[in-house]
């Protein structure tokens, strides 16, 4: 935030100025995009599959388990307030 402070009070604060830096920011901000997406990596067909039955068989242990622990303790909840209501 410093930086940021620093730099707008050495640089002219006009419309004209700004504009002028439009095309040079715009050209520098693409020119990074083009950079950074030539580090993409595409995963393979074997890597999807792999990583949607992970995906798939967590979700599927997780609902067991939180229908495990919905049953445990609505059955707890509905035994206790039995007993209190007796």
């Amino acid at each position: 935030m410093a930086k940021t402070i620093a730099v707008a009070e050495t640089t002219p604060n006009n419309g004209l100025q700004q504009m002028k830096d439009t095309p040079a920011r715009l050209r520098s901000f693409l020119h990074d995009v083009r950079s950074e997406m030539r580090k993409v990596i595409t995963p393979t067909r074997d890597e999807v599959q792999a990583t949607t039955i992970v995906v798939i068989v967590t979700v599927f242990v997780f609902a067991a388990y939180f229908l495990i622990v919905d049953y445990t303790l609505g059955h707890a909840i509905e035994w206790v307030l039995k007993k209190a209501t007796h």
